[in-house]
């Protein structure tokens, strides 16, 4: 799959829900930042080593990244 279809899904799935106006730049930014900081948790007190199972196996760290990645692709179409 290539960007543009990614990033077509992307755009037709918060246009479906209505969302658009809750995505402007600051607000993506926000969202971003709120985002990567939840991924941060999962690994909170856990060792480097233990790090790398976490990140292969947790789905929370699959869920966090998924937000990061659509929020930076809509920040990316909006800027």
């Amino acid at each position: 799959m290539d960007y543009e279809k990614i990033r077509d899904a992307i755009l037709d799935f918060r246009e479906k829900r209505d969302w658009k106006q809750f995505h402007n730049p600051k607000d993506l930014a926000t969202a971003i930042a709120i985002e990567a900081a939840e991924l941060q948790e999962v690994f909170l007190r856990k060792s480097q080593q233990d790090s790398y199972e976490i990140g292969k196996n947790d789905p929370h760290v699959k869920e966090e990244f998924a937000d990061i990645f659509n929020y930076m692709v809509l920040f990316a179409d909006e800027c």
